[in-house]
């Protein structure tokens, strides 16, 4: 493929991320040709394989900090690789989000002491993976009313109810789990975050079929008279019913950077590979990259996928630097989704029927893209969040 000259010429970027850009670029070309790429997405499966041999890199680290085995957390860094992998193929940005970000990520912001001894470490290796279990089959955007209950017996906890998309949870090792743990009149002050081990008796699932980020499938989960420890809360016992507390936290403010960064990556693929046929294909007489019709749609899908790129980091800066980030990364959040959305719809238009066949990624760039405004928080939740943020 033929890229702008300056594609990746970012000078704000740190010279260690540009180095891991290139370093997967490279794995990629080895270790995740075209014909590969789209036998995982046909195939709804991640290659544990490759993934392995990934992890040799060091990568899932990123979110963690050295005291736990981790590289410190780096969420520039780590942004940057959901990107480049995205790039290549979600069926690698998956199983890394599962690990780095839902497990990683959250806890180290939210786990007790004792979670963080056990689990991190393991994450950090790229040898465990998580779930989310956020939304139900009556929830969606209002996670603050979750049916799913849990009670206490003594020094354990019993969860009852099901859990929808669910996504890798046939997979992972634990499910990071959204209960209701208090009574229904006290929202807000009623919910509790606990770590199920999918293995653990009374837990069963049922896959869930949907047409993008096919690298596995979602699972809904269903919990009859599951017991746990109580050391299994996130948090521990202290942060029984407190559960609105850590997911309203700086967890779910770098949840929304790391879809946008998948969005970006893909979003990316569709525009190098519009461009490369836009210069290949041939109509009346000259390349189709001639044609001013042509010309003008991919020089301003490029520069709308610039101007996400600089929205994500922004946003990815400010959570790396502790500083208050809940608005730019919602606005991150709608702004890439829904540009992604308009950037393969342009590149689809490029390449016309050929953008529909299997011969070319861009059918599967179309498909991964257009579910982008809807997961990870949909483009109309980040509108209300935003103007409850900036008090309209």
């Amino acid at each position: 493929m033929t890229f702008p000259d300056n594609w990746q010429s970012f000078a704000d970027e740190p010279e260690h991320v540009s180095a891991i850009r290139s370093q997967i670029q490279r794995f990629l070309i080895q270790h995740a040709p075209r014909e590969e790429r789209q036998k995982w997405d046909r195939e709804a499966r991640w290659p544990r394989e490759v993934y392995a041999e990934l992890n040799k890199m060091g990568l899932t680290g990123l979110t963690i900090a050295e005291d736990y085995d981790g590289a410190g957390q780096d969420l520039v860094a780590a942004i940057a690789v959901i990107e480049e992998l995205s790039a290549g193929s979600a069926a690698l940005a998956g199983p890394y989000i599962h690990t780095c970000f839902y497990g990683g990520m959250n806890l180290s912001e939210n786990g007790s002491e004792a979670q963080k001894q056990a689990l991190l470490p393991k994450l950090a290796s790229g040898e465990m993976f998580f779930a989310y279990g956020l939304s139900e089959p009556n929830i969606g955007g209002d996670l603050a009313s979750v049916e799913t209950r849990a009670s206490r017996d003594g020094d354990e906890v019993i969860i009852n109810g099901a859990k929808r998309w669910c996504t890798g949870a046939d997979w992972a090792d634990y499910i990071y789990c959204l209960v209701r743990s208090g009574e229904a009149d006290q929202r807000y002050k009623n919910l509790s975050f606990i770590l199920v081990p999918t293995d653990a008796p009374g837990v069963t699932m049922q896959d869930i079929e949907h047409v993008n980020l096919r690298y596995t499938h979602s699972q809904d989960v269903y919990f009859d008279n599951v017991r746990l420890p109580a050391s299994a809360i996130v948090g521990g016992e202290e942060m029984w019913n407190r559960g609105w507390q850590q997911l309203a936290g700086r967890a779910l403010d770098v949840e929304k950077l790391e879809i946008s960064a998948v969005a970006l990556g893909i979003a990316r693929a569709a525009i190098a590979e519009a461009w490369s046929y836009a210069q290949e294909r041939e109509q009346f007489g000259k390349p189709i990259s001639q044609h001013q019709a042509i010309r003008h749609k991919l020089v301003t899908a490029r520069t709308k996928w610039q101007a996400a790129r600089h929205m994500l980091y922004h946003a990815t800066w400010l959570a790396q630097q502790g500083r208050p980030c809940s608005v730019e990364t919602s606005m991150a959040k709608l702004f890439v989704a829904d540009t992604g959305v308009e950037i393969a719809l342009a590149c689809q238009q490029v390449m016309g029927s050929y953008a529909l066949s299997d011969a070319y990624e861009l059918e599967r760039h179309v498909r991964d893209l257009l579910g982008m405004p809807i997961v990870g928080g949909s483009s109309d939740m980040q509108r209300n969040n935003l103007a409850s943020l900036m008090k309209l």
